[in-house]
């Protein structure tokens, strides 16, 4: 089984059906996952924090979410992060490549790299980094923690975890 089905299996078995997306190479996998299940309404975003803004309506309309992302742009996420998903108690499972480490390709990928976890750190968000395939087999319980807990959480996959660059 592909890691992306595996993801996109464990979001469902968590009754997952909202999921925003933004383009991002190594997440494509999961992103064509997402868009080919019937149980799971897919509606891309432009921006991340937009997205984070789509998920919290669709929390607020009963469904549970999830946001699909770049760790490069969480920067413009804070604002919606404090002050409307952490403020309002709502759960959100961030799936979020982690560019910027070693064999980056990109340079600029490697400024946010160094950010971050100290970002999400400050913020108080609990973080998970898959580096290897069998992490996913951690998936299942983050998730049941955030739905748990009502707090947002970062699942950081590197790109060692999806096979490289």
């Amino acid at each position: 089984m592909s890691l992306s089905k595996r993801i996109v299996d464990d979001l469902v078995a968590n009754d997952i059906s909202f999921v925003t997306t933004v383009p991002c190479k190594q997440l494509g996998g999961v992103i064509e996952e997402v868009e080919a299940r019937a149980e799971i309404l897919h509606v891309p975003s432009n921006k991340e924090d937009e997205g984070m803004g789509l998920c919290a309506g669709a929390y607020l309309g009963g469904k549970r979410s999830a946001i699909i992302m770049q760790n490069t742009a969480l920067g413009i996420t804070v604002n919606a992060l404090a002050t409307l998903i952490q403020f309002y108690r709502m759960p959100l499972p961030m799936l979020i490549s982690y560019r910027g480490e070693l064999r980056e390709p990109v340079a600029c990928q490697v400024e946010m790299a160094l950010h971050t976890k100290a970002i999400l750190s400050q913020l108080h968000i609990p973080t998970y980094h898959f580096h290897k395939a069998s992490d996913a087999e951690e998936l299942d319980a983050i998730l049941k923690y955030t739905f748990m807990c009502n707090k947002p959480v970062a699942i950081l996959t590197d790109a060692s975890f999806w096979g490289g660059y």
